[in-house]
């Protein structure tokens, strides 16, 4: 025991030492190999890795001229859903926002609990009188933790992305995307809390990695839920460095560098160092600080995002008209110069749509099986609404503010280089967060450095809430010791630095690729057990009648 401790405290002390020893010695060193710099090192040596990862993640099928076999799971997975449990994403919308409120909230504190709701390790669930053992976390704060995760970078940098190259038709196969997913986020985060496991002091661990084990199991295939449970919470562990973090610091820093005109050539090292330092403050407490900050992080840059993004729209009032008749007619017949045809489109607005709100992922389900209640099937109707707050409102409002930039034409669709366009006044290639900002700083003289303090925070609570689900994975494959999760912490924070430092292009190649590698296990998990979750949404609904 004693050698144990002695470990654990130089283990703790390791993050300092590395931090001190990256940001002191190693650009001297590197740059003494050779004349690159660390940022330009770093991104060479990691290319080859994303591009690799992206071919194997995305490998097509040879219909409409190439359709990745991934997007064909996700999207067809989530028209299942929405026929099968009867277009509950429409039917319950107001349900969902009834639950959030709080007006269903004293269901949980009746005690004649029908023995349907014994939990799946054989306990009554009201005979626990530990309220910690329902949960740590209120639905407000679930959906908030779990909107961090999705309402961020995806919703400002892939969706320029998106439009960029498959032009404006791009925005309504993503709103299609997002109102199909909240069929699918309604199905996982429900087998979330019904599957999770609860730890003696009250702490949850919940997610695919336990549904599939444990739900397969029930269906009489133990080899298969585990071995389904293993690669998703491995993907896991990679979707919470690359998508979850390397691309959010990626872009976070992109903005910083272009607001603040910085040119020092470790400038993404150095801006990655800082950042990952103030994640690391945070990430220590654990799920209920995570929660407690993104709850309040989330409403304030969404409100200062979102206002801005109407006051654009709205001031080009006469011009909406004219692009969503642009989003409506090259959803069908895009224009010549983006190469694909509508098949490239599809792809373009269902590939972002899935990064940006991860519906068919399955991440999710880790920040709802956190939540106060008894009763699963209340936690997916609240899930729901993340698909519909992602990629209905904010993406399309994004979209919007891009199409209406570019309506003279200030780029061209489709002319893209390392997901860069290049404006016609200036010359300049930019792409990702940097088009988005130039399109609201169009508008808005100056606000590129408010949309820069607002992509700083939309990185950093989705950050903050992939630490969270990566630390729930890593827990399942190495174990919920201490160490375990110092481990993991110190590899997040790495990768932290490492966004910073490469390109766009590398970290969307990888990060794309990480997330959607989790829809393979997730989805062949949701086929076996969605009749599981019609079982729940029929007790749960049998209780509301009952008020």
């Amino acid at each position: 025991m004693e050698l144990s401790n002695k470990l654990f405290s130089y283990v703790k002390k390791f993050p300092f030492l590395l931090f001190t020893w990256l940001f002191l010695c190693l650009p001297q060193w590197l740059q003494a190999q050779d004349s690159r710099s660390l940022d330009e090192y770093f991104n060479d040596a990691f290319m080859p890795i994303a591009v690799w990862w992206e071919n194997l993640v995305f490998t097509e099928i040879p219909i409409l001229g190439g359709v990745p076999i991934v997007l064909i799971v996700l999207v067809l997975g989530a028209l299942f859903f929405t026929l099968y449990f009867g277009f509950i994403n429409l039917r319950k919308f107001p349900l969902s926002i009834q639950i959030v409120r709080g007006k269903y909230d004293d269901l949980e504190k009746q005690t004649n609990v029908e023995d349907s709701l014994i939990s799946s390790d054989g306990d009554l669930h009201n005979t626990i009188k530990d309220e910690g053992h329902y949960g740590e976390v209120n639905h407000f704060q679930a959906l908030a933790t779990a909107v961090s995760g999705t309402v961020g970078l995806g919703n400002i940098a892939m969706v320029a992305v998106a439009i960029s190259i498959g032009g404006p038709g791009a925005t309504f196969w993503m709103i299609v995307a997002g109102l199909l997913g909240m069929s699918t986020k309604f199905v996982e985060c429900t087998l979330g809390v019904k599957y999770r496991e609860i730890g003696e002091g009250g702490q949850v661990f919940g997610g695919p990695m336990y549904y599939l084990s444990k739900g397969i199991k029930e269906q009489g295939f133990p080899t298969i839920g585990k071995i389904l449970a293993v690669v998703f919470a491995l993907m896991c562990v990679g979707a919470s460095f690359g998508g979850g973090n390397a691309f959010q610091s990626n872009q976070a820093t992109a903005q910083i560098i272009e607001s603040l005109g910085i040119t020092h050539s470790n400038a993404g090292t150095l801006l990655g160092l800082l950042y990952a330092v103030l994640v690391g403050i945070v990430i220590i407490g654990g799920i209920k600080r995570i929660a407690n900050v993104t709850s309040r992080v989330v409403p304030f840059m969404a409100l200062l995002y979102v206002g801005a993004a109407l006051f654009i729209i709205l001031s080009n009032f006469s011009l909406i008209d004219d692009a969503f008749m642009l989003i409506f007619k090259e959803a069908f017949t895009p224009q010549a110069t983006i190469t694909g045809g509508i098949a490239a489109v599809m792809i373009q607005g269902f590939r972002r749509a899935a990064f940006s709100n991860e519906a068919g992922a399955g991440s999710a389900a880790i920040a709802h099986s956190a939540v106060q209640t008894k009763f699963p099937a209340s936690e997916g109707l609240v899930a729901l609404l993340e698909p519909f707050i992602d990629t209905v409102l904010i993406c399309t409002m994004t979209a919007l503010v891009i199409i209406l930039f570019n309506i003279d034409g200030a780029f061209t669709y489709g002319n893209v280089i390392d997901n860069n366009v290049t404006l016609h006044a200036t010359g300049e290639q930019i792409g990702g967060v940097n088009l988005t900002s130039a399109a609201f700083d169009a508008s808005i003289p100056g606000f590129s450095y408010l949309l820069a303090i607002a992509v700083v925070l939309f990185a950093f609570s989705t950050i903050l809430s992939w630490s969270y689900y990566g630390l729930q994975a890593w827990k399942y494959l190495f174990g919920k010791s201490k160490a375990a999760d110092l481990c993991f912490k110190i590899i997040f924070l790495l990768f932290t630095i490492l966004g910073s430092a490469v390109t766009l292009e590398a970290v969307i190649k990888f990060s794309d690729a990480m997330i959607l590698a989790l829809v393979f296990p997730n989805m062949i998990g949701l086929f076996f057990l969605f009749p599981k979750v019609k079982q729940e949404l029929a007790k749960y609904l049998k209780m509301i009648n009952r008020m």
